[in-house]
């Protein structure tokens, strides 16, 4: 049986756009595909050869949008298009975050509704074959008339214009072009217009942005589960009873995670009957907390989703009679939840700082700053300081960029989205909850070995085993920001969470059963 993806035709996942991109999944162009992809190569001939008047097609761009451009320069339009706006400043976004677009771009024209060449996609597929990927810049996207710019620089090297990344170094795209014997592709008409209208920026960094805080969410749950352990806090506020009173998914989600993370723990049941009434709300409050922004990943989950299978080209091509000139191309319906995941994510970041700060405070049998001799010592108190500073900085990056819109084209394109801002925005606070996380990992680890000889579950006592291999106890003062980037790598790279994932498997634990639709 055949399991490659067939551009145009399968319904794309954010899991398989990931797996496109890290290769382990391939992209076809099939038959059916072909077939969609000709027909709507042949209208647009067919409005050429009959002088339809259609956007984009013999007409200038935006507020030139009602002047006519002469048959004989439709070609030279589609190539100008590419230069006039290759206008992207700033640093070169991720290589995968350039693949990521590349395929989603792909996925979109081969729906066959914009009216391009087949040889056009194979150059693209070419392209993602042989990791050939264009240098993209960061900025430049108001993220309504598609995200021209980013788009516009993407697709340079099909002209033999712009760099690519290739084995890790940049190069003009022309010299690659040559090293692999191929010729710079001639663009037909519409075909640049329908290569710069798209959302593709802004949906590459929202798919990514999924994965991330997908991640994040899983981590934060155990490593908050961990914390608890170390303060010797109840489970009694995750009982379901509590959580079907008020279902929220997310709630129930978290609480169920929490309930099996802490099951059959010896710390646990050492302080049953301790006394303490309640504990603080950043561990009492973790399935609401937790809970809440898992809502918001699930809501931008579905909204990249329905995205990631859409047309967004303008004018879209429904026949050579039929075309309508719209405006699929606008952001906004993914500004709007990357501004709301980036409060998510922010979140998740100030709570666990708050769990941080209760493990330095020497209560509940814990010692001061979690070391033995404080005062030569600083202990864990300037961790802290960074998970403090990290959560600010988050603070500051939730403006929600969708609140603005700036006029361009001349008024022609008055309401912009600016949704490729959130996108990169909401990684940004990504960056900085992946070193939240990572250092209450650290501090908790700290904690829970002052409470030895007692141990905690299976899954958590794996989660402070696996943490040990990149992290040693700390019983004196050191260079903790080489511990921090330990551990952020492990939370990073996907493999904390997975680890202790194929641990819960292996006891026969689905972690989130019955909560698929939290899943990747």
């Amino acid at each position: 049986m055949n399991n490659d993806f067939r551009y145009g035709i399968d319904e794309l996942t954010i899991g398989q756009t990931i797996r496109l991109a890290d290769g382990s999944l391939t992209g076809i162009l099939s038959p059916e595909a072909l077939e969609r992809i000709e027909a709507s190569r042949q209208s647009v001939k067919d409005i050429i050869d009959h002088h339809t008047t259609v956007y984009g097609v013999n007409t200038g761009f935006g507020i030139l949008a009602n002047t006519r451009i002469p048959e004989d320069d439709t070609l030279t339009l589609q190539h100008k298009i590419l230069q006039s706006h290759s206008v992207g400043v700033g640093a070169p976004i991720p290589v995968e975050i350039a693949r990521i677009m590349l395929i989603t771009k792909l996925h979109a024209l081969a729906r066959g509704y914009s009216g391009v060449q087949v040889s056009t996609l194979r150059r693209m597929i070419w392209h993602i074959e042989k990791d050939v990927i264009p240098v993209v810049p960061e900025k430049g996207s108001v993220g309504a008339s598609g995200d021209l710019a980013p788009l516009a620089h993407l697709f340079l090297p099909l002209i033999g214009l712009g760099e690519v990344f290739y084995k890790n170094l940049r190069y003009p795209s022309r010299e690659i072009l040559e090293k692999f014997g191929q010729e710079p592709i001639r663009l037909g008409p519409k075909e640049g217009l329908a290569l710069i209208n798209g959302t593709q920026f802004i949906l590459s960094y929202a798919v990514k942005a999924v994965q991330r805080l997908h991640n994040c969410l899983e981590a934060a749950d155990i490593i908050g589960a961990m914390s608890l352990e170390a303060l010797t806090g109840t489970k009694s506020p995750f009982d379901e009873r509590l959580h079907l009173l008020r279902p929220f998914r997310g709630s129930l989600l978290v609480a169920r995670r929490l309930r099996i993370l802490l099951s059959d723990s010896a710390i646990m049941q050492s302080h049953i009957d301790c006394g303490r009434v309640q504990d603080p709300y950043s561990l009492r409050c973790m399935p609401q907390v937790h809970g809440a922004s898992r809502n918001a990943w699930l809501h931008l989950k579905e909204m990249v989703e329905i995205e990631l299978n859409a047309v967004t080209d303008n004018p879209v091509i429904f026949g050579p009679h039929d075309t309508i000139s719209g405006g699929n191309f606008h952001g906004q319906p993914l500004a709007l939840p990357l501004d709301y995941g980036c409060f998510a994510a922010s979140e998740i970041g100030n709570i666990a700082d708050r769990r941080c700060y209760l493990l330095l405070e020497g209560k509940w049998g814990l010692p001061l700053l979690l070391m033995s001799k404080v005062g030569l010592n600083s202990g864990f108190m300037l961790p802290q300081y960074t998970t403090a500073a990290l959560v600010t900085e988050n603070k500051t990056l939730c403006f929600p960029a969708s609140a603005d819109s700036i006029p361009t084209s001349l008024g022609q394109e008055d309401h912009v989205s600016m949704g490729s801002i959130s996108g990169r925005k909401l990684n940004q606070v990504l960056d900085n909850l992946e070193y939240i996380l990572a250092i209450e990992l650290m501090s908790a680890c700290q904690a829970i070995e002052f409470r030895r000889p007692l141990k905690s579950s299976r899954i958590l006592e794996e989660a402070h085993g696996y943490t040990r291999n990149f992290v040693e106890f700390a019983s004196e003062d050191r260079i903790f920001a080489a511990d921090i980037d330990k551990l952020a790598g492990i939370i990073r790279d996907y493999s904390f969470v997975g680890n202790l994932d194929r641990v819960a498997l292996s006891a026969g634990i689905v972690l989130n059963e019955g909560f698929e639709a939290f899943t990747i």
